[in-house]
């Protein structure tokens, strides 16, 4: 695996290549048609033991590392903010060597700091997995969003895909604005000024104009207003934000014949998105999304823990 899969860690897509993620792509097929039966237990992980340390609350990206690791037969523990000794004032370096002690097999964390994931490495014995870190990056939402899309069309080459929203503050986008140009895609950005990167990334279109920038699209991915991550000043000034950038049935028609919708999660609706657009059975893959991620998770459980991973 060293040769096919080199790292040691998933700290974010950003120095993976291509050919990387099309591996854990192809990985994570396997495990699709795996959740769809009845029963579903596989032995690779029995006897090994998986910690989620997550520092933020979460239900899809949680629920399913917890569901992956279990259907892959490791021992799961939940690490529980509120009742740690984080709440006593214990540094993120020191949660972390005191559960590196207990001689877990891989660590998955998320966490309200950017770089937390790679702070964390420096110190585990084991390999870790970044859940969410800040408004850095989230990999494996990136990986679930290309299975996703690679499913639905067979290829992500030359798809247009308007990526809308909250660019500035979402680990989403980050990672997604790293995987989805090098799977060959083209990529806008979309949004309001000031939720717009100050500084665009090169080779990206980038549009204030909401409907100008969904125009063609193949694939639009609407994000959440992440308030948790802002000034007060600049939340406040948002102001009718649906009215110029939410994405509706009317919207819809600007879009190529056969375009979908994608959405993160947790969705505002009425903000960002219509109701009734989340759930058109025919565009919208928000739910083929949270299935996409356990399949996603348990290849990269699976993957970072042979004995053979990289150094």
């Amino acid at each position: 695996m060293s040769s096919a899969f080199p790292h040691r860690h998933l700290l974010g897509i950003e120095g993976l290549s291509a050919d990387d993620i099309r591996f854990l792509l192809d990985e994570a097929e396997q495990w699709v048609e795996f959740n769809r039966r009845a029963r579903k237990q596989d032995g690779r992980l029995i006897g090994l033991t998986q910690i989620n340390a997550f520092f933020e609350n979460s239900t899809r990206t949680l629920f399913s590392f917890e569901i992956a690791g279990k259907r892959l037969g490791a021992q799961v523990a939940n690490f529980h903010v509120d009742s740690s000794s984080v709440k006593k004032g214990e540094s993120l370096t020191d949660t972390a060597l005191t559960l590196n002690a207990m001689q877990p097999d891989v660590l998955v964390i998320r966490h309200e700091a950017n770089g937390a994931a790679a702070e964390v490495a420096e110190v585990m014995g084991c390999p870790v997995i970044n859940a969410g870190d800040g408004s850095g990056e989230h990999p494996t939402q990136a990986l679930l969003d290309a299975l996703t899309l690679r499913r639905r069309f067979g290829r992500i080459e030359g798809l247009k895909i308007a990526i809308c929203g909250d660019i500035r503050h979402s680990r989403v986008a980050g990672s997604n604005l790293h995987s989805l140009p090098l799977l060959g895609a083209e990529v806008r950005i979309v949004g309001p000024e000031e939720l717009l990167p100050p500084s665009p990334p090169p080779g990206f279109a980038s549009f204030t104009d909401f409907e100008e920038g969904i125009s063609g699209a193949d694939v639009v991915m609407t994000l959440r207003i992440q308030r948790e991550r802002m000034e007060e000043a600049l939340s406040d000034s948002l102001g009718d934000y649906h009215s110029l950038y939410g994405l509706t049935r009317e919207r819809l028609e600007r879009l190529a014949p056969n375009a979908v919708v994608m959405h993160p999660g947790p969705m505002n609706r009425g903000v960002e998105i219509d109701g009734d657009v989340a759930e058109d059975p025919e565009r919208s893959l928000i739910l083929d999304q949270v299935e996409m991620g356990v399949a996603v998770r348990m290849a990269c459980l699976d993957v970072f823990t042979r004995p053979d991973r990289g150094a």
